[in-house]
């Protein structure tokens, strides 16, 4: 499970490590997946939304710890966060 699959190299990595410890199956759920930004073979079976290759904030996702309490998820312009 998988807040938002952007580059897919966290979620690449736990999946081997857990596909090392030979269980019957994995699976991977996602809220958000952005498939122009994925650099690797992942195709997760569950999807909340597919989105474009934008930079959102909110609701759990945050820029340098900020932002994570946000009611929705923006599509923020990152040049406009200054210590981003």
């Amino acid at each position: 499970m998988e807040d938002i699959i952007d580059t897919g190299t966290t979620i690449s990595r736990l999946v081997d490590d857990l596909k090392a410890m030979n269980p019957a199956s994995v699976r991977v759920a996602t809220l958000l997946y952005k498939p122009e930004a994925c650099r690797h073979d992942i195709n997760p079976e569950y999807v909340g939304f597919t989105i474009p290759n934008k930079f959102i904030i909110g609701y759990g996702l945050d820029i340098d710890g900020l932002a994570r309490n946000l009611p929705d998820i923006w599509v923020v312009d990152p040049k406009s966060c200054p210590d981003a």
